[in-house]
């Protein structure tokens, strides 16, 4: 997944923000690139509250249950939110919106859960507890700050 310009991005935060985002787009990249153009392209929305809701509802459009073991995961939304703020700090924010998100999805954090296998156990992070809350990492800090 990438983007040609500012506005397929917008569009595809949208589409996130209307719930009428494709499932096909519903990826990991889907995620990534939603979460990034949220924050790069709609300041006025806190994506701290606003993801949770916005992903749930997704979800069920989608016929995704929000359970203790499908659809809606705390541990990993936060994560990659902090993931995506820590490398957007560090990208070259002259650069169109796009552009950097497309960086993104070039970058280490296309990994997915394979990301999080440094800092969690599969047993922490796939627990119920994970999925409703916060749960801190069991084998490795993660190197930047949970929460906006």
């Amino acid at each position: 997944m990438t983007f040609d310009d500012d506005d397929a991005l917008a569009a595809h935060v949208q589409a996130l923000l209307d719930a009428t985002l494709p499932k096909a787009r519903w990826t990991h990249a889907g995620h990534l690139a939603a979460t990034a153009g949220l924050i790069l392209l709609r300041p006025e929305i806190a994506p701290d509250t606003a993801l949770p809701a916005l992903i749930r509802r997704l979800n069920e459009r989608h016929g995704v249950p929000n359970s203790d073991t499908r659809g809606y995961h705390e541990t990993i939304t936060l994560f990659f939110l902090a993931a995506i703020r820590h490398a957007l700090a560090r990208d070259d924010f002259t650069r169109p919106a796009h552009a950097r998100v497309n960086a993104l999805l070039a970058g280490p954090l296309a990994g997915g859960k394979a990301v999080m296998a440094r800092h969690w156990s599969d047993a922490v992070l796939f627990s119920a507890e994970a999925r409703r809350g916060w749960v801190p990492p069991d084998l490795k800090p993660i190197p930047y700050p949970i929460g906006g």
